[in-house]
């Protein structure tokens, strides 16, 4: 649980039963629900000793995962766990929708304006809507969590994989680079992201994938990135030393299809390492210092410790570290949801104002987005529900929890627990052990089984 001193200050995290033992004590207070902090009415920092605690952050396109640890001499122990839903589909969907009706709107026989699109310009490191907000919405959490806990240093993955790493070229540093063994990782990651997660002939996802040759290396084949793929066991198998176009005889647009896509780049490449690294700067901002790392690093740290595939554990494992003794059981999810919207109507089908919401934001005291919790004696909604409200002006909302819609629920049995700050809040258990896949070998190996 995070901890601050009576004036606000961070203190070290404690574990929940202390914090519990404070609270019943009446030598703490809650502070915050979600996530819980806590503040001691005795203490500051000055009368504490305060060793500090470090941050890793996993970037993803739908999900970014935080970790707060503490590291002693390269082993880390983690204590909290935050996994970050972003909206950024959401995002793109509507400007979308946004574009297709402003250009329904000067194609038709309206009243003309002149276009003025012709004389904007985008500033140096613009960033699209969707991708900004994925940026944005990660350093908030980041500013949050140095209010609750003395950060003193911040580890993200500044790219997916490094590309330095994919080739036999000139090796970085570290005698990893020159084994080879972050070199296949760094392979397999970038393989894993450019194929889907699945087999390229058969389409097979979830199970244990072999890097294939396209161009068997029998046959004269190189181990560059554009001749390899990813196949299942019983794919690579069959297919063995056969050329492509002799195993793909049969299916020629999937020969076709799979010529094409191991030529082209990775497509969101480019996108995702933009973000990375505007998060990179971002960070670089805020005074802490900043480590970075490739996500092919993250998965070697992760085969080493022998931890699941999340997006939580990944930042646990991001950077330079000899093991994790510890992670936290619970992931506490924290979707964006926004805050509401400034319309006032709902449209039709032609665009044409269908009803009018409310002009009041707050009802009988709440206002939607707030965390909640009703306790419902009797009827169909007899139970405890927790989450997200949808005010209604009729006194009758809706409860939003892990489990689905609860509707109905009189305001009389709801009691506020969290104003609303654009999230909602959910937890589930944090995977606790690897799958049984064999892990590739020392020195590289770009052709071990069961990569994931």
């Amino acid at each position: 649980m995070f901890v601050l001193d009576a004036h606000g200050h961070p203190l070290d995290p404690c574990h929940p039963a202390r914090a519990r033992r404070l609270l019943a004590a009446g030598r703490a207070v809650v502070h915050r629900h979600t996530p819980f902090v806590i503040r001691l009415k005795d203490r500051s920092v000055a009368d504490s000793v305060v060793t500090g605690v470090q941050v890793g952050i996993d970037p993803g396109s739908k999900h970014t995962g935080l970790a707060v640890f503490t590291d002693h001499n390269g082993s880390r122990n983690g204590r909290y766990a935050i996994q970050l839903d972003h909206r950024g589909a959401l995002i793109r969907d509507r400007l979308a929708s946004r574009a297709a009706l402003r250009r329904g709107r000067r194609s038709r026989n309206l009243r003309h304006r002149a276009p003025r699109f012709l004389n904007r310009t985008k500033p140096k490191g613009w960033l699209a809507p969707s991708l900004r907000h994925r940026v944005e919405t990660t350093m908030s959490w980041v500013a949050r969590l140095t209010r609750w806990a003395p950060v003193t240093t911040v580890h993200v993955e500044k790219v997916s994989f490094d590309t330095h790493a994919l080739s036999a070229g000139k090796p970085l540093e570290g005698v990893e680079y020159q084994q080879g063994t972050l070199a296949g990782y760094e392979v397999r990651e970038y393989l894993l992201a450019k194929w889907g997660r699945a087999c390229a002939y058969c389409g097979a996802s979830g199970v244990p994938l072999n890097l294939d040759h396209i161009h068997p290396r029998s046959r004269g084949g190189s181990d560059r990135i554009s001749n390899l793929t990813l196949a299942c066991i019983g794919c690579n198998q069959t297919k063995n030393a056969t050329p492509v176009q002799e195993f793909l005889k049969d299916r020629p647009a999937l020969l076709t299809r799979v010529l094409r896509q191991a030529k082209a780049p990775l497509r969101d490449a480019a996108a995702v390492n933009a973000t990375r690294w505007a998060l990179w700067q971002a960070l670089k901002a805020i005074g802490l210092p900043v480590h970075t790392a490739s996500g092919g690093r993250t998965k070697w740290n992760r085969s080493r410790t022998g931890a699941a595939k999340s997006h939580t554990l990944d930042a646990l494992h991001v950077g330079d570290l000899d093991t994790v003794t510890t992670w936290p059981s619970t992931v506490l999810v924290a979707k964006a949801t926004g805050r509401g919207t400034y319309a006032r109507t709902r449209p039709d089908r032609y665009g044409f104002p269908r009803l009018r919401l409310p002009r009041t934001k707050h009802v009988k005291g709440f206002a939607t987005g707030d965390l909640v919790r009703a306790t419902v004696p009797t009827g169909k909604n007899t139970g405890v529900h927790t989450g997200r409200v949808a005010v209604r002006t009729t006194g009758s909302f809706n409860i939003t929890t892990r489990h689905g819609t609860v509707q109905g629920i009189h305001h009389r049995h709801v009691r506020l627990l969290q104003r609303a700050d654009g999230y909602g809040y959910t937890t589930h258990p944090e995977t606790r052990h690897r799958a049984a896949f064999p892990p590739p070998p020392e020195g590289g190996g770009l052709h071990a089984e069961g990569i994931r």
